[in-house]
């Protein structure tokens, strides 16, 4: 095993007992239902608040279930839009990377294990065929499970650089929407929140209902 692997498996541990120290000892699985909670929580590390922050948003996307919209939102409400857009995307991209590196690693019995089987067999095939493009158009469009697709991608031949190029850039904008919405909540801009919030559904929520007409087409295509 060559020194480069061992690095990787090494961060890769490391990442995982810190994630399951900081889920356990604060108790996160609680808060996600309550944002008011979380952002009390955060603040209380005063400058290790940043840190604590993109822990939790990375910790999201290793455990599926957990919504990212929550920690998203969050993000903007405390760190304002482009520190917000930051530190998440910086989370998002380290957890994508663990649930891609345990794929890889761990195989499909790790993937059944956190992703439900028909989402499995439904991505895989069109993934691994169709390759980067669709992968990022996967990411790129509202609708998808893009936490789950970290680890369906784990399975193909995807380089790991590509992957996180794609899934980086792929929920950028999804990322800077939801820390620019954070950040109108904080400063009670609710008018233009929700001007913002009309405008961004009208837009994605045809490509959320008619995204499985689009895999099908897309595949006939192919």
């Amino acid at each position: 095993m060559n020194g480069r692997l061992w690095i990787r498996i090494s961060l890769l541990l490391f990442f995982i007992i810190l994630s399951v120290f900081v889920f356990i000892h604060c108790n996160l699985h609680s808060f996600w239902a309550d944002k008011q909670k979380v952002i009390r929580f955060v603040q209380s590390y005063g400058s290790l608040s940043a840190f604590l922050f993109i822990i939790i948003q990375s910790i999201q996307v290793v455990l599926t279930p957990i919504p990212g919209e929550v920690t998203g939102i969050i993000g903007g409400y405390l760190y304002g839009p482009f520190w917000g857009t930051l530190y998440s995307t910086i989370g998002l991209a380290i957890g994508s990377w663990v649930a891609f590196a345990l794929a890889r690693f761990l195989g499909l019995p790790i993937v059944e294990r956190v992703v439900k089987p028909d989402i499995v067999q439904k991505y895989n095939h069109f993934i691994e065929d169709r390759g980067v493009f669709i992968s990022f158009l996967l990411f790129l469009l509202p609708g998808f499970p893009k936490d789950c697709l970290c680890y369906i991608m784990g399975l193909s031949h995807m380089n790991t650089a590509v992957f996180l190029l794609i899934s980086t850039v792929g929920r950028l904008l999804g990322t800077i929407l939801l820390s620019v919405s954070g950040s109108y909540a904080r400063n009670n801009q609710f008018s233009t929140l929700f001007i913002i919030l009309v405008i961004t559904g009208l837009l994605l929520l045809p490509a959320y209902f008619y995204r499985d007409r689009w895999l099908t087409k897309l595949k006939r295509k192919h």
